[in-house]
């Protein structure tokens, strides 16, 4: 079954995450998700894969979390939170592993093990 790796390269995490699934001879399609960003589509299925809600997979740390209102006790609506992390990548979460039906973040990077074995 395919890994797809959704993957920052300038990310300390991500490329960790790269590293130890190479180590274990896997080679995952690599899809570098601030080039190739996910369609509201793809991320609401990632979400479900992920077993998380748009929210926590927010880098809510990100200014352009904080200037686009996506932070905070007033923060918008799933599907607003959703159309932001398509528009704005960087407001996604990374690594992202996803082996069929199942996915994992990867924060830690080791995290991603729990579903290539």
């Amino acid at each position: 079954m395919a890994l797809t790796l959704y993957h920052n390269p300038r990310c300390s995490k991500s490329r960790e995450a790269l590293a130890l699934l190479r180590e274990r001879g896997l080679e995952p399609e690599i899809v570098e998700y601030l080039k190739h960003p996910p369609s509201p589509e793809q991320l609401r299925e990632i979400l479900q894969k992920l077993g998380l809600t748009a929210d926590e997979l927010l880098r809510n740390s990100e200014p352009e979390a904080r200037s686009l209102g996506l932070t905070g006790p007033s923060a918008p609506h799933a599907d607003i939170l959703i159309e932001a992390m398509c528009t704005h990548p960087r407001l996604i979460q990374r690594p992202i592993l996803i082996h069929g039906e199942r996915a994992r973040l990867g924060r830690p990077p080791e995290a991603i093990l729990e579903i290539v074995h």
